[in-house]
């Protein structure tokens, strides 16, 4: 399948997708049990789970006539870069608050 032309914030932004993925989290799911957790046609589900698949969050797998989906870590990987950055940016900020905070306190007795 071509790449998703997506960024990862548009894939999760959708509120359907991230059910998707909260609903994946717990246990692996048929496209057809995934779709029936959604008041929405199939087409729409698999347009869905199109991108999700096609920015690294799910595998599909077939087994016999059902197709399996599960969480796939790709798609969480740049997320997860995009947060420690800011992460270790406020980590940064706090410490040198801090330091000012500790420098600016009077003297213990």
């Amino acid at each position: 399948m071509a790449p998703s032309t997506l960024d990862v914030f548009q894939v999760i932004g959708d509120p359907s997708r991230r059910r998707m993925l909260m609903l994946l989290s717990e246990e692996r799911l048929t496209i057809n049990n995934l779709a029936d957790n959604f008041d929405m046609s199939r087409p729409a589900v698999s347009k869905h789970i199109k991108v999700l698949y096609n920015a690294g969050f799910i595998a599909i797998e077939d087994i016999g006539r059902e197709r399996y989906c599960t969480l796939k870590k790709d798609g969480f990987e740049e997320l997860k870069e995009w947060l420690s950055y800011f992460d270790n940016f406020w980590a940064s900020k706090l410490k040198k608050l801090g330091s000012l905070m500790d420098k600016k306190s009077p003297p213990k007795k």
